[in-house]
This record gives structure tokens, sequence and C-alpha cells, in this order.
């Protein structure tokens, strides 16, 4: 499946492990949530909604063709995010490309490997180390039912029933929650180092 799909940039959270709002750091200049939403705007969306939550004032000119929507319960965890993107797509019935912004590995070639390998049968999802989820193609039924997950619970609640395709991509394993993790991505590149 190429074209037709809808797309959700999951930036809502508040960066509490780290200490500083994530969707702010930059790679090459460009913040997170800025180059999520260039990377997602590259496969044509038909319509595009960026969950804004903690921070939300400080990253609305970032998006690239993007609606933003804000979560007000975002401190409650990625449902009420995935609960916020379903209401701003009800009615819709394509697909939805989900992303988060702090997966240093997310670059278009991928997101454009799960358009293409989705057939609408069941969800199309990103594999790495033992688990499994963003970045995913979703069948809108699968964000319609987001109402019924609570907390941190994530999509992957909802695959009890229909196991998604999966397309492994271990470098999708690696993202940034620590001030570890931030300071290994700044001293491989993978993020600028902090001006100050």
């Amino acid at each position: 499946m190429i074209g037709g799909h809808d797309a959700v940039i999951l930036a809502a959270g508040g960066s509490l492990r780290l200490g500083r709002p994530k969707q702010l750091l930059t790679v090459a200049g460009e913040t997170l949530v800025a180059r999520a939403s260039r990377i997602v705007a590259a496969t044509r969306p038909g319509k595009t909604v960026a969950v804004l939550g903690a921070h939300a004032e400080r990253m609305c000119g970032a998006l690239a063709g993007a609606m933003a929507v804000f979560n007000p319960d975002w401190a409650t965890g990625m449902a009420s995010s995935l609960r916020v993107a379903a209401d701003a797509l009800a009615g819709r019935t394509g697909p939805v490309l989900v992303v988060v912004i702090d997966q240093l590995a997310l670059d278009e070639a991928h997101l454009w490997r799960l358009l293409a390998a989705h057939d609408g049968s069941r969800d199309t999802v990103t594999a790495y180390a033992d688990a499994m989820g963003v970045p995913a193609v979703l069948r809108a039924a699968t964000l319609m039912r987001a109402a019924a997950l609570e907390g941190d619970m994530g999509f992957r609640a909802l695959w009890k029933d229909t196991m998604p395709q999966a397309i492994r991509a271990d470098a999708f394993a690696q993202d940034l929650d620590t001030e570890a993790d931030l300071a290994h991505a700044v001293a491989s590149g993978r993020i600028d180092r902090d001006p100050r």
C-alpha cells in the first residue's frame, strides 16, 4: 500500500527522565519535532496530526504541514495522546502512519518500507530487539480502539487478537529517554552538542 494514508506524530511527553524537552533537541540545527514532521511530510499523507502536550507553545511553528492538537492529559502517558489522535482522525478510513520524535533512526526510507508492506489486513510495525512498535502503519480501526487504552499503554495492547506484520529495523531500539542516552547520542554525533 502506497498513498492514501494519514499520519500521527506523537510529541506530547514531558521528558521527565531526561530533564529537558527532547522535542527541542537538534540534529544539524533542526529540532527533533521539526525533523519528524519533515520526514513524515515526505510520505505525502492526506492529513497529519501532531499531538502536543508539554512545551507545546514552543513547537507549533516547527510542524511542516501538520495540524497541532493539544493533549491536556499528556502527563498521564501515551494512551491519552493516542486517544487525542483518534479523535482528530475520526471518520477517516485510511491507514495511519504513527511516529514518535525521539527515535534517531527515523528516516523516510523506513517509512516508505512500512507503507509499501502494508496491505490493510493487519497493522504493519517496526520490530527491534525483542519489541514491536513505532514507526507503524495502523489500520484506522486499530487507532479508533485507542479509546480503551489508559496510562502508559501503547497500541501494543491492541494487538492481542491480530498480530501485526513486522519489518525489522534494530536501529529503532535506540531512543532518548535518559541523560545517558543523550550523552551517547551527542558523543556519536547523532545529536548536536548543547551550546551552553
